[in-house]
């Protein structure tokens, strides 16, 4: 790892109380106010200018040796445990600058679209991911050691490794705009607010979607106090229809087929799929599939070894191109295998309700039976059915007795635990069973 090329300065304050937020934002559109206690905490002054007045007040109107204590307000609140849409924290941001070395002077020279560095997918992932393991602290006028700003573009922008620290006013000509269907981990989420660019706008690194729904993905991103990964609702938890996807210009393929080293668009023929196939180009198909919508097929893996689940994904991609009979048959012949690895045609479509269909791998679930089901102050058969399967799975141990057709916290505590087993955060971890969970859990 290479030493730090200029000195750290103090991480900007990661409180993220309303006081502090406040003072922060005002900070920063009016230098001039910078007085309290030279940078002092917003709530600590006020704590003292409250003692000062209660001590005057005291001093007017107490004799003798005996004294009060005066009651401190405070704006601090208590740390908020997530993101809600209603009290997301302002993200404002730096323009487009240079790289930042040693004593905050410039390190090299603006970066050009033009000739842009190439990278993979897994690299933007894995610099990100950097931020994330440093806990770097957000802030719109500070630089990391890597000389990137530490705001959300600035994030972006060494994520991509641009060369440069761009904002999301600049950041689009770095990309080219995808559709919702095309999203694919490394990607970004763009909103630029050009009528109020310090409010609202914002932007984030995709990471891949929770689970088939495609309702949430997990968000690589800058935001106070510091770098984070969290599952988030698309597009995000608000100005949700103003987020653009964009592709970055510079990626190249990073996959190659196991067979001969040839590019990764190449066919590697009919003999590494079916009976018996084991290898890597297997395990390929199936990420390919799952990313078109044939996550459902799969209760485990996907992995090198063909399988009833890689046939039933395989054929259900087929299908939802228009194909039948010899063309629809389960087995990737140059046209599927073009299709899936260029992007093209049409997604695999969800099932209704998340209920399971004839000839998938799902057929053993049963049927979903709606949100309602599992509400507070609801009694039904299905709530001892899901209370039953938490149990099989060793997710049971908040039942006291039971379980019962009543819904109850015991139930709920449940779901959240699978929930959280499956690595889903967040609002797809709120202890309530939706499809995706109640599928998982009867699989």
């Amino acid at each position: 790892m290479k030493a730090p090329v200029f000195e750290e300065f103090d991480p900007a304050s990661d409180c993220d109380c309303p006081g502090c937020l406040r003072w922060r934002s005002v900070a920063r559109s009016s230098p001039s106010s910078l007085t309290i206690g030279l940078g002092g905490h917003p709530a600590a002054h006020g704590a003292r200018r409250a003692l000062v007045l209660a001590a005057a007040a005291a001093a007017a109107t107490v004799i003798g040796g005996a004294h009060t204590v005066p009651a401190v307000a405070s704006d601090h609140g208590p740390a908020r445990p997530g993101l809600p849409s209603s009290d997301e924290p302002p993200t404002p941001q730096g323009g487009s600058g240079p790289l930042q070395g040693p004593a905050g002077r410039p390190a090299s020279a603006l970066g050009h679209v033009a000739g842009l560095p190439a990278t993979t997918r897994a690299a933007i992932v894995n610099r990100a991911k950097l931020w994330l393991t440093a806990k770097v602290p957000y802030s719109m006028v500070k630089f990391w050691r890597d000389g990137y700003r530490q705001d959300c573009s600035g994030f972006v922008s060494m994520a991509w490794n641009l060369g440069s620290n761009e904002w999301t006013g600049s950041l689009g000509k770095f990309g080219t705009r995808i559709t919702r269907q095309q999203l694919q981990p490394g990607d970004m989420l763009l909103f630029h607010n050009p009528s109020n660019p310090q409010k609202g706008s914002h932007v984030v690194l995709f990471g891949g979607w929770t689970d088939y729904t495609h309702t949430y993905y997990v968000a690589y991103e800058q935001t106070p106090p510091s770098a984070r990964k969290q599952s988030t609702p698309y597009a995000y938890w608000s100005n949700s229809s103003h987020y653009v996807p964009y592709r970055y210009k510079g990626l190249k393929l990073e996959e190659k087929a196991a067979v001969g080293g040839s590019a990764s668009t190449q066919f590697p023929g009919v003999k590494s799929f079916g009976a018996g196939a084991n290898n890597a180009n297997v395990t390929r198909l199936g990420k390919l599939l799952v990313g078109r919508g044939g996550g459902r097929f799969y209760t485990i893996g996907p992995g090198p070894r063909w399988g009833e689940a890689d046939r039933l994904a395989t054929q259900a991609f087929q299908r939802a191109q228009g194909w039948t009979g010899a063309n629809a048959d389960g087995r990737p012949g140059p046209t599927t295998w073009a299709y899936l690895v260029g992007g093209k045609g049409k997604n695999i479509l969800p099932l209704a309700g998340g209920a399971s269909g004839p000839g998938s791998a799902t057929s053993k679930v049963p049927p979903y039976p709606g949100r309602g089901m599992f509400r507070p102050g609801a009694s039904n058969a299905y709530v001892t059915q899901l209370g039953r399967q938490l149990v099989k799975k060793g997710f049971g141990k908040n039942y006291t007795k039971g379980p019962g057709p009543r819904w109850g916290e015991a139930a709920r505590r449940g779901v959240e635990a699978f929930q959280r087993s499956q690595g889903w955060r967040g609002g797809a971890a709120d202890g309530y069973p939706g499809p995706e969970t109640w599928r998982r859990l009867f699989s």
